[in-house]
């Protein structure tokens, strides 16, 4: 007999889900060695197609019986189908509920390769002309270093992504036994920690993937500006959150579900390793799921199940002989649970095979059929022991085990494993990957993603679907005197070669072919391989040892049951417990008429004492106290206010300093990288993004044109600067002036405690002579360049800016100064191996930093007008706002493009200093070591200190302002008079016959009021008189 599994062991499967595996690339050759076993194929199966005929061996009857026989099995059967579907309650919605599955099936792929075709891509960056000097660098956050299948995956991805001329650094969320795996790939592990996640400019990365439901937090992280529009790949194999979406919405919690909802929103593509898992998680989908349908979990389970396992002591568990033959029949892994239909079908096609063997009663091996579906107890082992009498059939020949039974063990001990589910998936069977990675022969149904990835024949047998008779000849050809024929043992042994890599050349290349869909590369990168270079057949097994290999748990294909969502549903249900007490209480504690009664009279008395005591103040004589008493109480009262009292002591701090440095900033996420002290002071782009508790300057405030986006976009950093320069006597009465982008600090080369020390000794030493400190170097060489090969500032710019820094430059500069065609208008630069200033970090002293800013001005608007005839002249159509221009010459990637600006206006001041004659100085940020850079002796003869002039640019100043003040808004759009202040002689002239009129108003007005009192015979009586 054989035995129910009613309370099977555990065998590593998840009862009610597991990964499918994924289609192979078009192009791969999944038919390697055909030729080899192609001759252990019996002739009758090569012609099995073609010929259908009788006169067969291996058929159960002859040709005139067999046609009868199979209209009777079939009309057999056909009752038996309609009575199984009545009995289990399906017979309604047998039909409506396959064809709900079917289109189930068909996850919304396509729309999701439409979106991401949108995106820019590699194709049109390689037919330009690029002068790339570093990798495209990834940051990699690992949820889970345990060894498992889907890091066997990742590693594998990566590893060959690594060879495509991609360069990673790897991060975990905790540490485990794979971390000297990965270091091979990205050197040191960095083990994140909620303080760190604050302390990574991710900014420095072209994109990021993120492993695993347990790195939740550094999502979080990646929500603020300006981290927001860094490309982000999420890659989710775990099922353990999308088990808990139903409870969730059970049990109301809807701002737990829309907590994960903006998660995944935040993804650029949340990519899922099978078909099933974007269904389960479609509560979340926002228009982002992307499915690379490969894993090797399936070879994973059956290695690490028969290492621990025997056949035949399996067999010996359940009662079965040694010699038993044991045919496993499984279907679709979506309609297992609960659709009978797809199994009533199997049991019409597979009808001739039981009459045929599972009747015998000869002293041969007994073949015992057992059908793998639905759950241990919805019922269908009696009514397949009802078909197994009708058709007179041995006892114990057939039996049911369900999906949450020892389904390894069921697949080690079968001898043949019949895949009988005529309904197209999605990709490759996993349950039939599974049969073929533990060595048994297959027979499937022709379907089109069985015939894509195997060879008929030689990895499985296939047979054309509900054709009876084929799986009939399919069967006999595996059988041969009760037991499995050589051409068995060679389809088991080609099968399970093929499962063992099965799928990993197009897991590679569907990864890097998404990579070159989502991220964006900038100029100074070099585009990475095409993803057909990836020549990949196998996974990474030899990292992977077998002796490392654990048994996967049951219900989890991660083995880890994710720690981060139960924390957040335990959080909540504190948070709910506790409004529910609070609630409780507040029932309980009604108050009845008599309390009522009694609160009114308390209410009253109280009233009564207050009048009394008020009147008793009123009789007494009190001393309002003295002058600084009463002054002191005020100002304490104002000290109360918090924010109020944190601005003040910031700027008391800053009294007496020489210098004051304002860090720029752009969002909530760059607080952390914010230095505290007396030297530094907030710059925020953005009013939302301002820190509260401390007196950080509002550019918006000071510039309103700021809150443009656009504007504040391509400007970046400077126009932070535009803003402090604007009426600057408000807010900086110092002689010096700094600057620091908060990249200085994530990039670690802001200013150390010793180094900013030396500086302010040497701003504090200096009485004469205007100099540049800057520590923050220009450098885009990162290794890559020869060592005779040094690139210039006008090289390095043109690497920074898509190869037109110099065009636009020189451009902006002729038309800023309206110079003619024929003449040079592009200012040399030496080329003597010294530093430049970068990240706007720089020092100076604030009568330089105006006529900076003053001559910057002029340059942003030459080139914002440069820009807009582009536009205009390329005819392109311009974006929701007509002056707005949609064309970029100093960038390829979409990023660069919306910063335009930011990369030239970066490294104007060098521009500026060098050929105003300003000496510069490198300080060294960690040392604080000083060394002058382009000596001023040196550059004689090369400066254009005449276009530099302070008398020429305050001239030009002055003619745009009086432009501006004259405009009647025909120009349309302009910049310069938006950066700041408007000022020319003119204005200062109508200031003072606006302030004569007010005043002459005003005496009129007064001499008219007289002349009226006097009209009305009003006199005021004189004081002292009688």
């Amino acid at each position: 007999m054989f035995p129910p599994a009613d309370d099977p062991p555990d065998l590593g499967v998840p009862p009610n889900r597991g990964p499918l595996p994924v289609r192979r690339n078009p192009n791969s050759n999944p038919h390697a060695h055909s030729s080899q076993l192609r001759d252990l194929r019996p002739q009758g199966i090569r012609g099995g197609r073609g010929h259908r005929g009788g006169g067969r061996r291996g058929s159960f009857c002859s040709m005139r019986r067999s046609l009868a026989c199979v209209v009777v099995i079939s009309a057999f059967f056909i009752v038996v189908m309609m009575v199984m579907q009545y009995k289990i309650g399906k017979s309604e919605q047998g039909s409506s509920l396959k064809e709900f599955a079917g289109m189930m099936l068909q996850f919304g792929q396509a729309s999701s390769f439409e979106r991401l075709g949108e995106r820019e891509g590699l194709d049109h960056l390689r037919s330009d002309i690029r002068i790339g000097v570093r990798k495209p660098t990834l940051a990699l956050i690992l949820g889970n270093m345990k060894h498992s299948p889907p890091l066997l995956m990742l590693f594998t991805v990566i590893k060959n992504l690594q060879g495509l001329g991609y360069l990673f650094k790897i991060y975990a969320v905790d540490d485990d036994n794979s971390r000297s795996i990965w270091e091979q790939i990205g050197g040191q592990v960095s083990i994140l920690s909620p303080e760190i996640y604050s302390r990574i400019d991710w900014t420095v990365f072209e994109g990021i993937i993120v492993d695993s439901v347990e790195a939740k937090e550094s999502i979080s992280s990646l929500m603020q500006e300006p981290f927001c529009s860094i490309p982000l790949i999420w890659i989710i194999s775990e099922d353990t959150l999308a088990k808990r979406l139903p409870f969730y919405e059970k049990m109301g919690w809807e701002h737990l579900v829309s907590y994960w909802r903006s998660a995944f929103s935040r993804a650029d593509v949340v990519v899922f390793p099978d078909f099933s898992l974007p269904m389960l998680y479609s509560v979340l989908d926002t228009g982002n799921f992307f499915v690379i349908p490969a894993s090797p979990i399936e070879v994973w389970a059956a290695k690490s199940y028969a290492k621990t396992h025997s056949k035949y002591q399996l067999r010996g568990d359940l009662g079965l002989n040694r010699d038993d033959m044991l045919v496993l029949v499984v279907g679709s892994y979506f309609f297992y649970s609960e659709l009978s239909w797809d199994y009533a079908v199997a049991m019409n096609e597979i009808g001739p095979v039981l009459i045929k063997y599972a009747r015998r009663k000869d002293a041969g091996p007994m073949f015992r059929f057992v059908f793998l579906c639905g759950n241990s107890t919805d019922g269908y082992n009696g009514h397949l022991k009802e078909v197994a009498s009708h058709l007179k059939l041995l006892p114990g020949s057939v039996r049911h085990y369900g999906m949450d039974s020892d389904v390894n063990g069921l697949m080690l001990m079968a001898d043949i494993v019949i895949y009988a589910s005529s309904q197209a998936e999605q990709g490759f069977p996993p349950l039939l990957t599974r049969a073929m990675s533990f060595g048994i022969p297959v027979i499937a149904p022709d379907l089109p993603d069985i015939r894509k990835h195997v060879v008929d024949g030689v990895h499985v047998v296939t047979f054309p679907k509900k054709n009876s008779n084929a799986l009939m000849r399919a069967f006999s050809l595996l059988i041969s005197n009760g037991k499995l024929s050589k051409f068995a043992e060679a389809v088991a042994f080609s099968g399970k070669q093929l499962a063992k890599n099965m799928l990993a050349s197009e897991c590679v290349n569907s990864y890097a072919k998404l990579l070159k869909n989502v991220l964006s590369f900038p100029s100074d990168v070099l585009l990475p391989g095409h993803f057909s270079q990836s020549q990949i057949d196998d996974w990474e097994w030899k990292s992977f040892r077998a002796a490392e290999m654990p048994h996967i748990e049951s219900g989890s294909a991660s083995m880890k049951i994710s720690s981060v969502v139960h924390v957040l549903e335990e959080n909540l249900s504190n948070q709910l417990g506790s409004e529910n007490i609070s609630n409780s209480e507040a029932d309980n504690d009604v108050l009845t008429q008599l309390d009522w009664d009694d609160l009114r009279e308390i209410e009253r008395i109280e009233e009564i004492e207050r009048l009394e005591m008020e009147e008793i103040e009123d009789r007494m004589e009190t001393d309002p106290g003295i002058w600084d008493e009463l002054h002191r109480n005020v100002r304490k009262a104002e000290r109360a206010h918090f924010e109020a009292n944190e601005r003040d002591e910031g700027e008391l701090e800053r009294t007496g300093q020489p210098l004051c440095i304002y860090e720029i900033y752009n969002g909530v996420g760059a607080w952390p990288f914010l230095h505290h002290g007396s030297m530094y002071r907030g710059l925020s782009l953005t009013t939302s993004g301002r820190r509260l508790t401390s007196d950080d300057v509002d550019a918006v405030d000071r510039l309103p044109f700021l809150n443009d986006t656009y504007y504040r976009d391509i400007l970046c950093d400077i126009g932070g600067m535009f803003s402090i320069a604007s009426r600057v006597d408000k807010i900086h009465r110092r002689p010096w002036i700094g600057f620091q982008s908060w990249h200085a600090a994530g990039r670690k080369v802001s200013l150390s405690s010793s180094a900013e020390k030396v500086l302010e000794e040497t701003i504090q030493g200096r009485t004469k002579g205007d100099v540049l400190y800057f520590w923050a170097q220009l450098d885009v060489d990162d290794g890559h360049t020869q060592e005779n090969h040094i690139p210039t500032f006008w090289s390095m710019c043109d690497i920074l800016n898509g190869g037109n820094c110099r065009t636009a430059f020189e451009d902006a500069f002729r038309q800023m100064y309206g110079l003619p065609s024929y003449k040079e208008a592009l200012p040399p630069m030496p080329e003597d191996g010294g530093y430049w200033s970068a990240l706007h970090s720089w020092v100076m002293p604030t009568p330089s930093f105006l006529e900076f800013i003053m001559f910057s001005r002029m340059f942003a608007d030459s080139l914002d007008a440069l820009h807009m005839n582009s536009s205009r002249s390329m005819n392109l159509s311009l974006a929701t706002n007509s002056s707005q221009p949609t064309v970029c010459l100093l960038g390829s990637s979409k990023l660069e493009k919306r910063h335009c600006y930011c990369r030239v206006l970066e490294l104007l001041v060098n521009v500026w200093a060098y050929h105003s004659a300003r000496k510069m100085v490198y300080i060294n940020p960690y040392t604080g070591e000083v060394e002058e850079q382009h000596p001023v002796e040196e550059r004689r003869g090369s400066m254009w200190a005449k276009y530099f002039n302070n008398t020429m640019l305050k001239s030009m100043d002055e003619d745009l302002a009086e432009a501006a003040d004259d405009d009647d808004g025909d120009r349309g759009r302009w910049l310069w008079p938006l950066t700041g202040e408007v000022l020319w002689q003119g204005i200062y002239e109508k200031e003072r016959e606006e302030r004569y009129r007010l005043k002459m108003d005003k005496k009129r007005k007064a001499k008219e009021k007289l002349v009226e009192r006097q009209k009305k015979g009003y006199k005021q009586k004189a004081i002292g008189r009688r």
